[in-house]
């Protein structure tokens, strides 16, 4: 009963761990990939807004001094997009071209860059340099210094027709953004957008973490509300979480399946445990009836049982963290573990480890189970000293 009691507690442990990992590496990989491609929040027309194109923004330093003045801003970066088509001799794909200026942060697609290299953007000559997924560039068939013809449709027109160089091939691993998202110069976009130099789709704005972006912007639509300048008219900030709600949405749903899950593993490690208790208890009756007999309090009595249950749980929690941590480094080592991209966004399993956390559910399960196995060990208190002398 024992060793049951010890594989039962290192499996519901070794569960725990690979659940909290998982559901933390989820939550940790899909926030960062997210706000590497939208930034903790975007400033843009209110006629933008789940628009399929974008209504120009006035660029001005004024604007700029205006929300760079908001408590827990920490930079911004103009963009403009402008939705098309890539086409092929063999297949055609819709696509969101992104332009950028210098002053863009290239630090996330650097992570992910796969072939060739960041497109050049801002210099004096205008580049018609473009970064592609893997995804896009194996259906396009397309490869770093290939030539990728676009159609952008206008209302009313011919639609306009440009090529681009593939400058590099990046892949996050993040299907839903990787197979809609191509960065390139700003001017490229503007150009085909027949907006001037200071016309752009909206500013990118980066806050102190993803957390407190919500809280940002409050106070930045509270002060556009109350400014009189014609720089912020129509304009509205948006955080991550609010352009991305059902993501984040999704993943808050997961703290509800870790809950579900240490609760039953909790359960299934206290049953095993009370069972190997009991059989202690009963296989040591004769002791504890002398024990009795000498004077012993049936409080003193109940901590010796605890105390061995205790080392018992010990025990399996080392096991179970043994188990289960070396599982998770074999995830992050090999990535054996694949999901489907479509239905997780991600396409493999992603791992996130953290000693707080780690310490703070092994603290919490041993507590539970040595709290819990208190109510079990009053069956002690019900031996009588002179049945369990005679008890063979």
């Amino acid at each position: 009963m024992e060793r049951i009691a010890v594989v039962s507690v290192a499996l519901s442990v070794g569960a725990m761990i690979l659940a909290l990992a998982v559901i933390m590496g989820f939550k940790r990989e899909i926030t960062h990939k997210i706000a590497g491609f939208a930034a903790h929040a975007t400033l843009t027309d209110v006629r933008s807004v789940r628009a399929f194109d974008s209504t120009p923004v006035l660029r001005s330093e004024r604007l700029e001094d205006f929300v760079g003045g908001v408590d827990g801003f920490v930079s911004m970066t103009p963009y403009a997009v402008r939705s098309g088509i890539v086409r092929t001799d063999e297949t055609v794909e819709g696509i969101l071209l992104k332009g950028v200026d210098s002053t863009y942060d290239w630090r996330f697609f650097g992570e992910w860059l796969q072939e060739g290299a960041l497109p050049r953007v801002g210099g004096v000559v205008r580049t018609k340099e473009i970064l592609l997924s893997r995804n896009l560039a194996r259906r396009l068939r397309l490869g770093v210094g290939d030539r990728a013809e676009m159609l952008f449709v206008e209302h009313g027109a011919v639609p306009r027709r440009d090529r681009f160089k593939v400058a590099g091939i990046y892949s996050s691993g993040m299907d839903e953004m990787d197979n809609a998202v191509i960065m390139t110069d700003l001017r490229n976009v503007q150009r085909l957008s027949d907006w001037s130099a200071q016309e752009v789709s909206g500013y990118e704005i980066f806050t102190r973490d993803i957390a407190s972006s919500d809280d940002f912007v409050r106070r930045l639509n509270r002060a556009i509300l109350y400014d009189e300048g014609d720089e912020t008219a129509n304009l509205v900030a948006l955080s991550v979480r609010e352009q991305y709600a059902n993501i984040f949405d999704w993943l808050k749903a997961h703290d509800v399946n870790a809950a579900v899950i240490i609760i039953i593993m909790l359960i299934v490690a206290f049953f095993n445990m009370t069972s190997a208790l009991l059989v202690l208890v009963m296989e040591r009756t004769r002791m504890i009836g002398l024990l009795k007999t000498f004077g012993m309090r049936n409080g003193a009595l109940r901590r010796i049982f605890l105390y061995r249950a205790f080392f018992i749980a010990l025990r399996g929690m080392a096991w179970g963290n043994g188990v289960g941590l070396a599982l998770c480094f074999l995830q992050q080592a090999t990535g054996w573990a694949r999901l489907s991209a479509e239905g997780y966004l991600l396409s493999r399993v992603p791992i996130g480890l953290g000693w707080e956390w780690l310490l703070l559910l092994d603290a919490g399960v041993l507590a539970a189970i040595v709290v819990l196995l208190v109510i079990p060990t009053y069956i002690v208190s019900k031996i009588k000293p002179v049945e369990a002398i005679r008890y063979e």
